[in-house]
């Protein structure tokens, strides 16, 4: 699928905007595995004990397509979340982003990724909720780096012209 994805693109793009379609493939590609590799042993595992201890007085029957909704669920909300540097990349090429304006909004992000942790996660408990909540708030970090990165090389590039 890829590849004919990228038969579509690359007649559009120039030699020197080739050069970044593996870097971009192998990042978006990687952090999407690590993300549901995370997801997988450590946020699916606990989520599982809290639904299986939740109804502990009670024999819990659990189905086929509810165990696999769950697993899709974070799996998939884990895989899409650990994306967050690559689009902070977008957003900082574009100038949208800036790594000045994310600290200073840093207490605001933290509360929205709090509140959007609180929404995906499959389960009402406050364990998963802090599962999801600390990678995003790692990854926003590492955005944050990301931004500064991409910032600062273009006002060194502007400084040298």
């Amino acid at each position: 699928m890829f590849y004919q994805v990228w038969l579509f693109i690359a007649p559009g793009l120039y030699r020197e905007e080739k050069r970044y379609v593996l870097p971009f493939l192998l990042s978006t590609v990687g952090l999407f595995i690590a993300g549901g590799f995370f997801g997988y042993k450590m946020v699916y595992p606990a989520s599982l004990d809290f639904l299986i201890g939740y109804g502990q007085r009670f024999q819990p029957m659990i189905t086929i397509g509810e165990y696999t909704k769950l697993f899709v669920t974070i799996i998939l909300g884990l895989g899409l979340i650990f994306e967050m540097p690559i689009l902070v990349l977008f957003l900082a090429l574009m100038r949208v982003m800036t790594a000045r304006w994310m600290w200073r909004n840093l207490r605001y992000s933290i509360l929205v990724i709090f509140i959007v942790a609180a929404v995906i996660t499959p389960t009402t408990d406050i364990l998963n909720m802090c599962l999801f909540a600390a990678p995003m708030i790692a990854l926003y970090a590492i955005s944050m780096g990301v931004a500064w990165l991409v910032n600062s090389t273009r006002e060194r590039g502007a400084v040298a012209v």
